[in-house]
């Protein structure tokens, strides 16, 4: 099976382009390249309930987010401040560093 490339880091301002989400903005907290998957901060929120423990003496629900497929999110480029696809252009000194399509932005600093 051939895999996708993941072009996001931890940190990235991305914008959610699929699903229940669609529209927000929020910030990659993880990125699973295994199951090709990211969790985004206040996004695909799900609510489970918990059994009082030892830990959680409360018990109740619990609410977290949940991770979501990356081909449902785009980066957002810092100067044109739209999602955007991106391509990877090395350097004079052989850094490889992500590169916004419409601007041609540098998105790595």
């Amino acid at each position: 099976m051939l895999r996708q490339t993941c072009k996001l880091k931890k940190e990235d301002k991305v914008k959610i382009i699929a699903g229940k989400d669609k529209g927000k903005v929020g910030k990659v907290l993880k990125v699973d390249r295994k199951k090709e998957r990211v969790l985004v901060e206040n996004i695909n929120i799900i609510k489970r309930h918990q059994r009082p423990s030892a830990q959680n003496r409360q018990g109740g629900i619990v609410e977290s987010e949940a991770p979501i497929h990356w081909s449902n999110v785009m980066l957002l480029c810092n100067k044109c401040v739209k999602p955007v696809r991106i391509k990877m252009q090395q350097l004079d000194d052989g850094k490889k560093v992500r590169v916004c399509r419409k601007c041609n932005e540098q998105i790595d600093a």
